[in-house]
């Protein structure tokens, strides 16, 4: 089903064909032309990224989704509450691909009018790389800001100093434009590893690095399998107390202050439901200190910081972005690796929605 063997357990995917199948399975599950070219558009894009936890791997999940009702098809933004340069976005449990995209249209919108936009979006579908909303934003040349929390299934993430999950993984994001270059982008769960890391290690059946997951005990451990067999253990937060900390923040403002709910027994359930609550500041930089110096400073501050000297062992000083980057110009020419449960979740999911084994070989270039 693939154009090739990776490395053990692993197929390699052509970019546009991977493109092709996903529009395929969305299509054939009753999403618009639309919808699903952006619903793939973010997905492969996640991939070629490097951020497999947030590709293409996540179809089966948004396809068992639309069937019980938990992701609505063909849904768009709604603005519930309007006050100019504060606005909140109901998603209407959309596909986050579209609601969240539509809901940064108006914020980008907003924010050229009155030089600021505080965007709440609420109850969204998930809305995937948080890096794609803040890369949105710098192609129109706003600075932008992310909190995001996560409901609607089982703690994942334990606080610092616990040991028993409390909350979910928690991105937040930043993304800085510059000008005919490609924008700083920090984006980043507030766990040690995204939850999606985790499964892709627990599909590969590999072991994961000591440091990141603790088992229902409190115990340190190495085994994904902890996320996914009773009794349940947990993901660290990054960074002890700060990362522990900044999730608590993120859940409080993408959740509480935007009227989206935070992660509690109020909204955890049984099953795979995936709802995102974002808080996004949305920024002009005309408004501020001027566009001429914002892009001026920013790029004599980055030069400045990649001037630094390397440490032993690394080749050049980096910044937020750069790394993924690197990853897409690799596997667009090299094709993208996918773990062999991962591939047959896809083919199991694409006949789930009726296509058959004659159009699944020719979408995938069998």
């Amino acid at each position: 089903m693939a154009d090739g063997q990776g490395a053990v357990g692993e197929v390699r995917i052509k970019p546009d064909r991977l493109h092709t199948f996903t529009m395929a399975i969305c299509r054939a599950d009753g999403s618009s032309e639309q919808e699903a070219k952006l619903v793939a558009d973010h997905l492969v894009l996640a991939n070629l990224f490097g951020h497999d936890s947030h590709g293409v791997g996540m179809m089966p999940h948004y396809i068992q989704n639309t069937g019980t009702g938990a992701c609505v098809r063909n849904h768009h933004a709604k603005i519930s509450r309007d006050n100019g340069a504060v606005i909140v976005i109901d998603g209407g449990a959309g596909y986050g691909q579209v609601v969240a995209k539509e809901a940064m249209d108006i914020g980008i919108e907003r924010a050229k009018k009155n030089g600021v936009c505080v965007v709440g979006l609420t109850n969204a579908h998930h809305i995937g790389r948080i890096g794609h909303w803040g890369e949105q934003c710098a192609r129109a040349g706003m600075v932008s800001t992310h909190w995001v929390n996560v409901h609607g299934h089982k703690s994942l993430v334990a606080p610092f100093g616990g040991a028993e999950a409390r909350f979910t993984t928690n991105p937040y994001c930043t993304a800085v434009p510059r000008k005919g270059k490609e924008p700083i982008v920090l984006d980043f769960a507030t766990s040690q590893v995204a939850a999606g890391k985790v499964r892709v290690a627990n599909n590969k059946k590999i072991q994961m690095e000591p440091g990141l997951l603790i088992d229902a005990a409190g115990n340190a451990s190495t085994d994904p399998g902890v996320l996914y067999n009773a009794p349940y253990g947990a993901i660290l937060p990054f960074g002890l107390h700060k990362g522990g900390g900044l999730a608590v923040i993120c859940d409080l403002l993408a959740g509480a202050l935007t009227g989206g709910k935070t992660h509690s027994p109020r909204t955890i359930k049984e099953g795979t439901d995936i709802i995102n609550n974002m808080l996004s500041i949305i920024i002009d930089p005309a408004s501020m200190g001027g566009t001429e110096f914002f892009e001026d400073e920013v790029e004599n501050f980055i030069t400045w910081v990649k001037s630094a000297k390397p440490q032993p062992g690394v080749s050049e000083v980096l910044t937020p972005g750069e790394p993924e980057r690197a990853r897409r110009v690799d596997r667009e020419k090299n094709g993208v690796p996918i773990d062999a449960t991962t591939w047959q979740q896809l083919i199991d999911t694409a006949r789930k929605v009726r296509l058959n084994d004659v159009d699944i070989p020719q979408m995938a270039d069998a």
